[in-house]
């Protein structure tokens, strides 16, 4: 079962994928999708190697808070780069609810890092 936190993050990147796989012009998840400075990015992570998150409980509501932050933010991304593949006419209403949902999971982040704390 997942856990509350696993759905929240994917709100931003679940509406842009609704929107793009509803287009007729839908096109399969490629790299040359992806912004290039998201995929520098990717790239230097992959290098590092999986982050300790992956492995390591957050210990502090402040680190739990830190970690839906920036998964937040990286599910903001993929649906922004998402939209962007989207026909002109799309592309804005696409872009306008990815960072309306941002913003719907960044204002419920602190609430569901406690939630999250909670449960351990």
């Amino acid at each position: 079962m997942k856990q509350p936190s696993e759905l929240l993050i994917g709100t931003a990147f679940a509406v842009a994928l609704l929107l793009v796989m509803a287009s007729p012009e839908a096109q399969e998840s490629r790299d040359s999708n992806v912004p290039p400075a998201t995929a520098a990015k990717q790239a230097a992570e992959i290098a590092r190697g999986d982050p300790p998150r992956w492995y390591h409980e957050d210990r502090t509501l402040q680190a739990r808070l830190r970690t839906l932050h920036k998964e937040i933010g990286a599910g903001l991304q993929e649906a922004q780069g998402a939209c962007r593949s989207l026909p002109a006419a799309e592309r804005g209403a696409c872009l306008r609810e990815a960072r309306a949902a941002y913003q719907r999971d960044m204002a419920g982040a602190r609430a569901q890092a406690m939630q999250d704390m909670a449960q351990r």
